[in-house]
Protein backbone atom coordinates (compact mmCIF):
# COMPACT_ATOMS: atom_id res chain seq x y z
CA UNK A 1 0.00 0.00 0.00
CA UNK A 2 0.72 3.33 0.08
CA UNK A 3 0.88 4.99 3.30
CA UNK A 4 1.94 8.29 4.65
CA UNK A 5 3.45 8.92 7.78
CA UNK A 6 2.30 11.97 9.89
CA UNK A 7 4.76 12.66 12.89
CA UNK A 8 5.88 15.82 14.98
CA UNK A 9 9.30 14.46 14.46
CA UNK A 10 11.30 11.97 12.84
CA UNK A 11 12.26 9.87 16.31
CA UNK A 12 13.18 6.73 17.03
CA UNK A 13 9.58 5.07 16.48
CA UNK A 14 8.73 6.96 13.47
CA UNK A 15 12.21 5.48 12.18
CA UNK A 16 11.34 1.82 13.10
CA UNK A 17 8.00 2.17 11.49
CA UNK A 18 9.21 3.99 8.55
CA UNK A 19 11.84 1.32 8.02
CA UNK A 20 9.41 -1.67 8.99
CA UNK A 21 7.07 -1.05 6.84
CA UNK A 22 9.32 -0.53 3.79
CA UNK A 23 10.53 -3.80 4.30
CA UNK A 24 7.02 -5.54 4.10
CA UNK A 25 6.82 -3.93 0.70
CA UNK A 26 4.87 -1.12 1.49
CA UNK A 27 5.57 2.28 -0.26
CA UNK A 28 6.26 5.03 3.01
CA UNK A 29 5.96 8.99 2.99
CA UNK A 30 6.48 10.89 5.67
CA UNK A 31 5.51 14.53 6.42
CA UNK A 32 6.31 16.34 9.56
CA UNK A 33 3.43 17.84 11.40
CA UNK A 34 5.54 20.44 13.28
CA UNK A 35 5.20 22.98 10.82
CA UNK A 36 1.13 22.98 10.75
CA UNK A 37 -1.87 21.32 9.33
CA UNK A 38 -1.13 22.95 6.14
CA UNK A 39 1.96 20.62 4.55
CA UNK A 40 0.04 17.35 6.17
CA UNK A 41 -2.81 18.62 4.02
CA UNK A 42 -0.38 19.38 1.26
CA UNK A 43 1.22 15.44 1.43
CA UNK A 44 -2.48 14.16 1.40
CA UNK A 45 -3.64 15.91 -1.66
CA UNK A 46 -0.48 15.31 -3.18
CA UNK A 47 0.45 11.54 -2.58
CA UNK A 48 -3.57 10.21 -1.93
CA UNK A 49 -2.32 7.67 0.66
CA UNK A 50 -4.29 4.44 0.83
CA UNK A 51 -3.45 5.10 4.80
CA UNK A 52 -2.34 7.81 6.96
CA UNK A 53 -0.20 6.75 10.25
CA UNK A 54 1.19 8.60 13.12
CA UNK A 55 3.29 7.36 14.77
CA UNK A 56 4.32 10.17 17.10
CA UNK A 57 2.39 13.00 17.50
CA UNK A 58 2.14 15.74 20.09
CA UNK A 59 -0.71 17.97 18.15
CA UNK A 60 -4.38 16.76 16.68
CA UNK A 61 -4.75 15.75 13.25
CA UNK A 62 -6.86 18.62 11.10
CA UNK A 63 -10.43 16.86 11.51
CA UNK A 64 -11.05 17.68 7.28
CA UNK A 65 -8.24 15.40 7.53
CA UNK A 66 -9.36 12.27 9.53
CA UNK A 67 -12.68 12.68 8.26
CA UNK A 68 -11.99 12.20 4.86
CA UNK A 69 -8.98 9.67 5.32
CA UNK A 70 -8.71 6.71 7.44
CA UNK A 71 -6.05 7.55 9.92
CA UNK A 72 -4.38 5.63 12.82
CA UNK A 73 -2.62 6.84 15.80
CA UNK A 74 -0.37 4.61 17.64
CA UNK A 75 -0.92 5.62 21.32
CA UNK A 76 1.72 4.68 23.91
CA UNK A 77 -0.72 3.11 26.48
CA UNK A 78 -3.12 0.32 26.39
CA UNK A 79 -6.64 0.20 24.91
CA UNK A 80 -9.00 2.86 27.56
CA UNK A 81 -5.80 4.85 28.26
CA UNK A 82 -6.09 8.66 27.40
CA UNK A 83 -4.14 11.58 27.75
CA UNK A 84 -0.64 13.45 26.45
CA UNK A 85 1.37 11.47 29.28
CA UNK A 86 0.94 7.96 29.36
CA UNK A 87 4.38 6.94 29.51
CA UNK A 88 5.25 9.11 32.20
CA UNK A 89 2.06 7.74 34.51
CA UNK A 90 3.07 4.05 33.68
CA UNK A 91 6.67 5.06 35.23
CA UNK A 92 5.43 7.20 38.12
CA UNK A 93 3.05 4.25 38.89
CA UNK A 94 5.09 1.32 39.36
CA UNK A 95 3.19 -0.33 36.35
CA UNK A 96 4.01 -3.75 35.87
CA UNK A 97 3.20 -4.19 32.02
CA UNK A 98 1.60 -1.54 29.58
CA UNK A 99 0.58 -1.40 25.95
CA UNK A 100 0.47 0.45 22.85
CA UNK A 101 -3.05 0.61 20.97
CA UNK A 102 -3.39 1.77 17.51
CA UNK A 103 -6.44 3.65 17.19
CA UNK A 104 -8.52 5.24 14.38
CA UNK A 105 -8.51 9.73 14.54
CA UNK A 106 -12.01 11.35 15.78
CA UNK A 107 -12.93 14.20 17.38
CA UNK A 108 -12.19 13.04 21.09
CA UNK A 109 -8.10 12.56 21.89
CA UNK A 110 -7.20 8.76 21.95
CA UNK A 111 -11.00 7.95 22.17
CA UNK A 112 -11.44 6.15 18.63
CA UNK A 113 -12.09 2.57 17.53
CA UNK A 114 -9.04 0.40 17.88
CA UNK A 115 -7.42 -1.71 15.16
CA UNK A 116 -4.47 -3.36 17.28
CA UNK A 117 -2.94 -3.34 20.45
CA UNK A 118 0.13 -4.99 22.05
CA UNK A 119 0.97 -5.45 25.82
CA UNK A 120 4.54 -5.13 27.07
CA UNK A 121 6.62 -5.57 30.56
CA UNK A 122 7.93 -2.74 32.26
CA UNK A 123 11.33 -2.88 33.46
CA UNK A 124 13.05 -0.43 35.97
CA UNK A 125 14.75 1.43 33.04
CA UNK A 126 14.28 5.01 32.06
CA UNK A 127 11.05 6.61 30.00
CA UNK A 128 13.43 7.26 26.88
CA UNK A 129 14.82 3.85 27.13
CA UNK A 130 11.70 2.03 27.45
CA UNK A 131 10.12 3.94 24.81
CA UNK A 132 13.27 2.96 22.23
CA UNK A 133 12.83 -0.60 23.30
CA UNK A 134 9.53 -2.38 25.01
CA UNK A 135 6.95 0.51 23.21
CA UNK A 136 8.78 0.27 19.83
CA UNK A 137 8.61 -3.03 20.10
CA UNK A 138 4.95 -3.45 20.80
CA UNK A 139 4.41 -0.25 18.54
CA UNK A 140 5.30 -2.22 15.49
CA UNK A 141 3.64 -5.39 16.23
CA UNK A 142 0.32 -3.38 16.58
CA UNK A 143 1.22 -1.50 13.35
CA UNK A 144 1.94 -4.65 11.05
CA UNK A 145 -1.10 -5.79 12.42
CA UNK A 146 -2.99 -2.80 11.95
CA UNK A 147 -2.33 -2.59 8.28
CA UNK A 148 -2.42 -6.16 7.54
CA UNK A 149 -6.40 -5.66 8.88
CA UNK A 150 -6.37 -2.48 7.31
CA UNK A 151 -5.46 -4.16 3.97
CA UNK A 152 -7.51 -7.64 3.80
CA UNK A 153 -10.66 -5.33 4.40
CA UNK A 154 -12.87 -7.27 6.53
CA UNK A 155 -11.46 -6.30 10.08
CA UNK A 156 -14.08 -3.88 11.73
CA UNK A 157 -11.96 -1.82 14.50
CA UNK A 158 -13.09 -2.27 18.13
CA UNK A 159 -14.65 0.48 19.68
CA UNK A 160 -14.13 1.85 22.96
CA UNK A 161 -17.25 2.22 24.24
CA UNK A 162 -17.22 -1.87 24.87
CA UNK A 163 -17.79 -2.76 27.99
CA UNK A 164 -14.35 -4.74 28.25
CA UNK A 165 -12.43 -1.29 28.08
CA UNK A 166 -11.70 0.45 30.86
CA UNK A 167 -11.35 4.14 30.22
CA UNK A 168 -8.79 6.29 32.16
CA UNK A 169 -8.30 10.05 31.92
CA UNK A 170 -4.59 10.98 32.73
CA UNK A 171 -3.60 14.65 32.04
CA UNK A 172 -0.49 15.56 31.29
CA UNK A 173 2.02 14.89 33.66
CA UNK A 174 3.42 18.44 35.23
CA UNK A 175 6.83 19.41 36.99
CA UNK A 176 4.95 19.69 40.51
CA UNK A 177 4.42 15.79 40.04
CA UNK A 178 8.37 15.62 39.13
CA UNK A 179 9.53 17.45 42.04
CA UNK A 180 12.07 15.78 44.50
CA UNK A 181 11.69 16.17 48.18
CA UNK A 182 15.09 15.58 49.14
CA UNK A 183 14.46 14.99 53.18
CA UNK A 184 11.38 12.68 52.82
CA UNK A 185 11.51 10.96 49.70
CA UNK A 186 13.45 7.40 49.73
CA UNK A 187 16.06 6.14 46.91
CA UNK A 188 12.86 4.45 45.15
CA UNK A 189 10.97 7.04 44.68
CA UNK A 190 13.54 9.39 43.71
CA UNK A 191 14.30 6.76 41.00
CA UNK A 192 11.04 6.66 39.98
CA UNK A 193 11.21 10.04 39.49
CA UNK A 194 14.19 10.60 37.92
CA UNK A 195 13.49 7.32 34.98
CA UNK A 196 10.42 8.90 34.15
CA UNK A 197 12.07 11.77 33.12
CA UNK A 198 15.14 10.66 31.80
CA UNK A 199 15.53 12.15 28.90
CA UNK A 200 12.61 14.77 28.47
CA UNK A 201 11.42 17.13 30.43
CA UNK A 202 13.70 16.00 33.11
CA UNK A 203 12.60 16.99 37.00
CA UNK A 204 13.33 20.53 37.70
CA UNK A 205 15.60 20.97 41.05
CA UNK A 206 17.45 23.51 42.90
CA UNK A 207 21.61 22.68 42.62
CA UNK A 208 24.16 25.78 43.74
CA UNK A 209 21.39 28.48 44.17
CA UNK A 210 20.39 27.85 40.43
CA UNK A 211 17.14 25.61 38.54
CA UNK A 212 18.31 23.09 36.77
CA UNK A 213 16.86 19.63 35.09
CA UNK A 214 17.82 16.66 36.09
CA UNK A 215 18.17 13.67 33.83
CA UNK A 216 18.70 9.76 34.38
CA UNK A 217 19.16 8.54 37.81
CA UNK A 218 20.64 5.22 39.38
CA UNK A 219 21.08 3.91 42.23
CA UNK A 220 24.40 4.16 44.50
CA UNK A 221 25.31 1.35 47.24
CA UNK A 222 27.64 2.62 49.97
CA UNK A 223 28.10 6.58 49.65
CA UNK A 224 25.48 7.90 51.73
CA UNK A 225 25.10 11.94 52.79
CA UNK A 226 22.98 14.55 54.28
CA UNK A 227 19.73 14.21 52.11
CA UNK A 228 20.16 16.40 48.77
CA UNK A 229 23.81 16.84 49.44
CA UNK A 230 26.15 16.44 46.99
CA UNK A 231 28.84 13.53 47.35
CA UNK A 232 30.64 12.75 44.47
CA UNK A 233 31.68 12.17 41.19
CA UNK A 234 32.13 9.33 38.66
CA UNK A 235 32.65 9.73 35.09
CA UNK A 236 31.16 13.11 34.56
CA UNK A 237 28.47 12.43 37.05
CA UNK A 238 27.29 13.34 40.54
CA UNK A 239 26.07 11.70 43.11
CA UNK A 240 23.36 12.76 45.48
CA UNK A 241 22.70 11.45 48.90
CA UNK A 242 19.02 10.81 49.69
CA UNK A 243 16.94 10.17 52.87
CA UNK A 244 18.11 6.12 52.66
CA UNK A 245 20.79 6.08 50.08
CA UNK A 246 22.28 7.76 47.03
CA UNK A 247 22.03 7.99 43.76
CA UNK A 248 23.55 8.80 40.78
CA UNK A 249 22.74 11.64 38.03
CA UNK A 250 24.52 11.76 34.73
CA UNK A 251 23.28 14.77 33.20
CA UNK A 252 21.56 18.14 34.31
CA UNK A 253 20.38 20.99 32.05
CA UNK A 254 20.31 24.22 33.06
CA UNK A 255 16.76 26.52 32.92
CA UNK A 256 17.18 28.68 30.35
CA UNK A 257 16.51 31.90 33.28
CA UNK A 258 19.80 29.68 34.88
CA UNK A 259 22.24 32.33 33.06
CA UNK A 260 23.91 29.59 31.84
CA UNK A 261 24.97 30.11 28.13
CA UNK A 262 24.40 26.54 27.08
CA UNK A 263 21.15 25.52 28.48
CA UNK A 264 20.93 22.21 26.92
CA UNK A 265 21.97 18.53 28.74
CA UNK A 266 25.16 17.60 29.32
CA UNK A 267 27.62 15.64 31.82
CA UNK A 268 26.61 16.43 35.25
CA UNK A 269 30.33 17.43 36.47
CA UNK A 270 30.84 19.96 33.45
CA UNK A 271 27.60 21.78 34.45
CA UNK A 272 28.45 22.19 37.97
CA UNK A 273 32.19 22.96 36.91
CA UNK A 274 31.11 25.79 34.88
CA UNK A 275 28.77 27.37 37.77
CA UNK A 276 31.63 26.85 40.65
CA UNK A 277 34.98 25.49 39.62
CA UNK A 278 36.02 25.12 42.97
CA UNK A 279 33.47 22.80 43.93
CA UNK A 280 35.66 20.05 45.49
CA UNK A 281 33.78 17.10 45.38
CA UNK A 282 35.80 13.68 45.38
CA UNK A 283 36.48 11.68 42.30
CA UNK A 284 34.80 8.03 42.99
CA UNK A 285 36.03 6.03 40.38
CA UNK A 286 34.18 2.63 39.88
CA UNK A 287 36.79 -0.11 39.26
CA UNK A 288 36.02 -1.76 35.35
CA UNK A 289 35.35 -5.02 37.13
CA UNK A 290 32.50 -4.47 39.21
CA UNK A 291 31.28 -6.95 41.22
CA UNK A 292 28.20 -8.44 40.29
CA UNK A 293 26.27 -7.26 44.00
CA UNK A 294 27.52 -4.21 43.38
CA UNK A 295 23.97 -1.32 42.68
CA UNK A 296 25.70 1.28 41.74
CA UNK A 297 26.31 3.14 38.15
CA UNK A 298 28.86 3.02 36.11
CA UNK A 299 29.02 3.61 31.67
CA UNK A 300 31.79 1.40 31.30
CA UNK A 301 32.44 -2.50 32.60
CA UNK A 302 33.95 -5.46 31.72
CA UNK A 303 33.11 -8.75 33.13
CA UNK A 304 34.67 -12.41 31.97
CA UNK A 305 33.03 -15.59 31.07
CA UNK A 306 35.29 -18.11 30.43
CA UNK A 307 37.27 -17.64 26.91
CA UNK A 308 35.11 -14.21 26.48
CA UNK A 309 35.20 -10.69 27.90
CA UNK A 310 32.50 -8.27 27.61
CA UNK A 311 33.34 -4.83 27.40
CA UNK A 312 29.78 -3.04 28.28
CA UNK A 313 29.64 0.91 27.85
CA UNK A 314 26.06 2.76 28.18
CA UNK A 315 26.90 6.34 27.45
CA UNK A 316 23.51 8.91 28.05
CA UNK A 317 21.89 9.35 24.22
CA UNK A 318 24.44 7.36 22.84
CA UNK A 319 26.87 10.39 22.50
CA UNK A 320 30.63 10.10 23.37
CA UNK A 321 32.76 12.85 24.25
CA UNK A 322 36.18 13.23 24.10
CA UNK A 323 36.63 11.63 27.49
CA UNK A 324 34.31 9.03 27.55
CA UNK A 325 36.05 7.72 24.18
CA UNK A 326 39.29 8.07 26.01
CA UNK A 327 38.23 6.12 28.64
CA UNK A 328 36.21 3.61 26.89
CA UNK A 329 39.63 2.97 24.60
CA UNK A 330 41.89 2.68 27.57
CA UNK A 331 39.07 -0.03 29.19
CA UNK A 332 39.24 -1.70 25.56
CA UNK A 333 43.02 -1.85 25.89
CA UNK A 334 43.15 -3.36 29.31
CA UNK A 335 40.56 -5.87 27.80
CA UNK A 336 43.31 -6.91 25.60
CA UNK A 337 45.82 -8.02 28.02
CA UNK A 338 43.03 -10.42 29.54
CA UNK A 339 43.50 -14.26 28.07
CA UNK A 340 40.41 -14.12 26.15
CA UNK A 341 39.86 -15.61 22.64
CA UNK A 342 36.37 -13.29 22.05
CA UNK A 343 35.52 -9.71 22.98
CA UNK A 344 32.34 -8.53 23.04
CA UNK A 345 31.55 -4.61 22.84
CA UNK A 346 28.20 -3.13 23.71
CA UNK A 347 25.79 -2.18 26.49
CA UNK A 348 22.94 -4.47 27.87
CA UNK A 349 20.05 -1.98 26.91
CA UNK A 350 19.35 0.80 24.47
CA UNK A 351 21.48 2.82 22.28
CA UNK A 352 24.93 1.05 21.10
CA UNK A 353 26.55 4.65 19.84
CA UNK A 354 25.39 7.37 18.16
CA UNK A 355 29.56 9.12 17.42
CA UNK A 356 30.75 12.03 18.71
CA UNK A 357 28.89 14.47 21.29
CA UNK A 358 27.51 17.26 20.02
CA UNK A 359 26.15 19.08 23.18
CA UNK A 360 29.38 18.52 24.72
CA UNK A 361 30.82 20.24 21.50
CA UNK A 362 28.07 23.12 21.52
CA UNK A 363 29.41 23.93 24.81
CA UNK A 364 32.68 24.06 24.44
CA UNK A 365 34.75 27.32 24.39
CA UNK A 366 35.81 26.59 20.77
CA UNK A 367 33.21 24.07 19.19
CA UNK A 368 35.39 23.60 16.42
CA UNK A 369 38.42 22.64 18.13
CA UNK A 370 36.42 20.50 20.28
CA UNK A 371 34.76 18.88 17.42
CA UNK A 372 38.54 17.92 16.26
CA UNK A 373 39.90 16.36 19.30
CA UNK A 374 35.89 14.40 20.20
CA UNK A 375 36.78 12.80 16.10
CA UNK A 376 40.35 12.18 16.59
CA UNK A 377 39.21 10.42 20.28
CA UNK A 378 36.75 8.07 18.60
CA UNK A 379 39.07 6.95 15.41
CA UNK A 380 41.57 6.33 17.84
CA UNK A 381 39.16 3.64 19.60
CA UNK A 382 38.02 2.46 16.65
CA UNK A 383 41.21 1.86 14.98
CA UNK A 384 42.06 -0.37 18.05
CA UNK A 385 39.28 -2.98 17.19
CA UNK A 386 40.07 -2.27 13.86
CA UNK A 387 44.07 -3.27 14.39
CA UNK A 388 42.77 -6.12 16.84
CA UNK A 389 44.33 -9.38 15.60
CA UNK A 390 44.69 -11.74 18.48
CA UNK A 391 41.11 -12.55 19.54
CA UNK A 392 37.48 -12.29 17.52
CA UNK A 393 36.03 -8.94 18.78
CA UNK A 394 32.37 -9.17 18.55
CA UNK A 395 29.83 -5.42 18.36
CA UNK A 396 26.65 -6.78 19.83
CA UNK A 397 23.77 -3.69 19.52
CA UNK A 398 20.85 -3.99 21.72
CA UNK A 399 20.15 -0.83 20.92
CA UNK A 400 20.00 1.94 18.27
CA UNK A 401 23.30 2.97 16.32
CA UNK A 402 23.58 5.88 13.87
CA UNK A 403 26.81 7.95 12.73
CA UNK A 404 30.17 7.26 13.80
CA UNK A 405 28.43 4.57 16.15
CA UNK A 406 27.38 2.32 13.12
CA UNK A 407 30.88 2.34 11.86
CA UNK A 408 32.32 1.39 15.67
CA UNK A 409 30.44 -1.36 14.81
CA UNK A 410 31.84 -2.09 11.43
CA UNK A 411 35.57 -2.38 12.70
CA UNK A 412 34.28 -5.59 14.97
CA UNK A 413 34.87 -9.25 13.16
CA UNK A 414 31.48 -9.49 13.63
CA UNK A 415 28.14 -7.38 14.24
CA UNK A 416 25.26 -9.23 16.10
CA UNK A 417 21.76 -7.04 16.31
CA UNK A 418 18.98 -6.92 18.17
CA UNK A 419 16.00 -7.35 15.73
CA UNK A 420 14.95 -4.37 17.22
CA UNK A 421 17.33 -1.75 16.30
CA UNK A 422 17.50 0.64 13.41
CA UNK A 423 20.78 2.03 12.30
CA UNK A 424 21.47 5.10 10.53
CA UNK A 425 24.61 4.54 8.63
CA UNK A 426 25.74 8.16 7.11
CA UNK A 427 26.39 11.71 9.01
CA UNK A 428 24.13 13.42 6.07
CA UNK A 429 21.69 14.93 8.33
CA UNK A 430 24.74 16.67 10.48
CA UNK A 431 26.65 18.45 7.11
CA UNK A 432 29.62 16.01 7.87
CA UNK A 433 31.45 13.78 5.20
CA UNK A 434 32.35 11.69 7.94
CA UNK A 435 34.90 9.65 9.52
CA UNK A 436 35.80 6.40 12.12
CA UNK A 437 37.32 5.20 8.79
CA UNK A 438 33.56 4.27 7.23
CA UNK A 439 35.52 4.77 3.87
CA UNK A 440 37.08 1.23 4.69
CA UNK A 441 34.63 -0.58 6.40
CA UNK A 442 31.36 0.28 4.72
CA UNK A 443 31.98 -0.67 0.95
CA UNK A 444 33.99 -3.77 2.48
CA UNK A 445 30.75 -5.15 3.88
CA UNK A 446 28.40 -3.59 1.46
CA UNK A 447 30.32 -2.55 -2.07
CA UNK A 448 30.92 0.77 -2.98
CA UNK A 449 28.23 1.41 -4.49
CA UNK A 450 25.32 0.64 -1.69
CA UNK A 451 28.04 1.86 0.46
CA UNK A 452 27.30 5.76 -1.75
CA UNK A 453 23.48 4.69 -1.45
CA UNK A 454 23.15 4.33 2.61
CA UNK A 455 25.26 7.73 3.22
CA UNK A 456 23.73 10.04 0.78
CA UNK A 457 20.08 8.90 1.16
CA UNK A 458 20.53 8.87 4.78
CA UNK A 459 17.45 6.38 5.44
CA UNK A 460 17.39 4.63 8.24
CA UNK A 461 17.63 0.78 7.73
CA UNK A 462 15.91 -1.96 10.01
CA UNK A 463 17.97 -4.77 11.80
CA UNK A 464 16.80 -7.34 8.93
CA UNK A 465 17.87 -4.64 6.10
CA UNK A 466 21.00 -4.22 7.85
CA UNK A 467 21.74 -8.09 7.45
CA UNK A 468 20.20 -9.04 4.06
CA UNK A 469 22.67 -5.90 2.99
CA UNK A 470 25.57 -7.17 5.06
CA UNK A 471 25.93 -4.60 7.61
CA UNK A 472 24.81 -6.85 10.36
CA UNK A 473 26.23 -10.35 10.49
CA UNK A 474 23.64 -12.13 13.03
CA UNK A 475 20.28 -11.18 14.12
CA UNK A 476 19.45 -11.85 17.73
CA UNK A 477 15.33 -12.08 17.78
CA UNK A 478 15.16 -11.27 21.25
CA UNK A 479 13.52 -8.86 23.45
CA UNK A 480 14.98 -6.03 25.18
CA UNK A 481 15.35 -7.94 28.64
CA UNK A 482 16.66 -11.29 26.94
CA UNK A 483 19.23 -9.38 24.89
CA UNK A 484 22.09 -9.84 27.17
CA UNK A 485 21.73 -13.29 28.20
CA UNK A 486 21.19 -14.32 24.77
CA UNK A 487 24.57 -12.80 23.65
CA UNK A 488 26.18 -14.51 26.52
CA UNK A 489 25.20 -17.27 25.18
CA UNK A 490 26.02 -16.93 21.58
CA UNK A 491 29.57 -15.94 22.68
CA UNK A 492 30.11 -19.18 24.55
CA UNK A 493 29.19 -21.06 21.73
CA UNK A 494 31.50 -18.89 19.61
CA UNK A 495 34.35 -19.13 22.04
CA UNK A 496 34.26 -23.07 21.48
CA UNK A 497 33.60 -22.78 17.88
CA UNK A 498 36.38 -25.44 15.97
CA UNK A 499 36.76 -22.99 13.57
CA UNK A 500 37.89 -20.06 15.78
CA UNK A 501 41.60 -20.37 15.93
CA UNK A 502 41.91 -20.18 11.89
CA UNK A 503 39.39 -17.35 12.02
CA UNK A 504 42.18 -15.52 14.65
CA UNK A 505 45.02 -16.77 12.44
CA UNK A 506 43.84 -15.62 9.25
CA UNK A 507 43.15 -12.11 10.83
CA UNK A 508 46.77 -11.71 12.20
CA UNK A 509 47.81 -12.85 8.62
CA UNK A 510 45.83 -10.23 6.89
CA UNK A 511 46.60 -7.59 9.20
CA UNK A 512 50.81 -8.76 8.06
CA UNK A 513 50.06 -8.33 4.52
CA UNK A 514 50.45 -4.68 3.66
CA UNK A 515 46.93 -3.24 2.75
CA UNK A 516 46.50 -1.24 -0.28
CA UNK A 517 46.21 1.72 1.02
CA UNK A 518 47.25 1.63 4.04
CA UNK A 519 44.64 1.61 7.10
CA UNK A 520 46.19 5.26 7.83
CA UNK A 521 45.68 6.79 4.62
CA UNK A 522 41.60 5.84 4.86
CA UNK A 523 42.13 7.98 8.53
CA UNK A 524 44.23 10.73 6.87
CA UNK A 525 41.86 11.45 4.23
CA UNK A 526 38.57 11.33 6.50
CA UNK A 527 40.33 14.12 8.62
CA UNK A 528 41.21 16.36 5.88
CA UNK A 529 37.67 16.75 4.90
CA UNK A 530 36.26 16.57 8.35
CA UNK A 531 39.14 19.61 9.21
CA UNK A 532 37.74 21.18 6.71
CA UNK A 533 34.15 21.37 7.25
CA UNK A 534 34.73 21.91 11.44
CA UNK A 535 37.15 24.75 11.01
CA UNK A 536 34.77 26.66 7.90
CA UNK A 537 32.61 28.74 10.00
CA UNK A 538 29.96 28.94 7.57
CA UNK A 539 29.59 25.36 6.51
CA UNK A 540 25.88 23.70 7.45
CA UNK A 541 27.93 22.12 10.06
CA UNK A 542 27.50 24.47 13.22
CA UNK A 543 24.21 25.76 12.46
CA UNK A 544 23.09 22.07 12.38
CA UNK A 545 24.71 20.94 15.29
CA UNK A 546 23.32 24.21 16.85
CA UNK A 547 19.48 23.62 16.03
CA UNK A 548 20.13 19.91 17.24
CA UNK A 549 21.56 20.37 20.57
CA UNK A 550 19.26 24.00 21.23
CA UNK A 551 16.22 21.90 19.74
CA UNK A 552 15.29 24.95 17.26
CA UNK A 553 14.78 25.95 13.55
CA UNK A 554 18.44 25.34 12.06
CA UNK A 555 17.74 28.03 9.24
CA UNK A 556 19.81 25.47 7.20
CA UNK A 557 18.58 24.48 3.30
CA UNK A 558 20.05 20.98 4.00
CA UNK A 559 17.32 18.54 4.99
CA UNK A 560 16.65 17.14 8.28
CA UNK A 561 14.03 14.79 6.85
CA UNK A 562 14.69 12.06 4.37
CA UNK A 563 14.74 13.64 0.87
CA UNK A 564 11.49 14.11 -1.57
CA UNK A 565 10.47 10.69 -2.90
CA UNK A 566 10.94 8.82 0.24
CA UNK A 567 9.93 11.37 3.11
CA UNK A 568 8.04 14.82 2.24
Amino acid sequence: MDILLVASAFNSLTQRVFAELTDHGHRVDVVLASQGPDPVRAAVRELRPDLVIAPMLRTALPEDLWRENTCLIVHPGPPGDRGPSSLDWAVAEGAQEWGVTVLQAEAVMDAGPVWAAEPFPVPAAGKSDLYRNEVSDAAVTAVLTAVRRYAEGSYKPRPQTDDSVGVVWRGAFRQERRRIDWERDDTATVLRRLRGADSQPGVLDDLLGREVFLHGGHPEDRLRGRPGDLLALRAGAVCRATRDGAVWIPELRPRKSSGDPAPFRRPAASVLAAWEPSLGLPEDPAPLELPEERRTWTDIRYREHGDTGFLAFSFPGGAMSTDQCRRLLAAYRQALTRPTRVLVLGGDRDFFSNGIHLNVIEAAADPAQESWVNLNAIDDLVEAVLRTTDRLVVAALAGNAAAGGVMLALAADEVWCRTGVVLNPHYRRMGLYGSEFWTYSLPRRVGPETARRLTTEALPVSAASAERLGLVDRLVPAAPGAFPAEVRRLAAELAVSPFLDARIAAKAARAEEEQEPPLAAYREAELARMHTIFHDPEAPYHALRSAFVRKTPSGSPRPLTPPAGALR
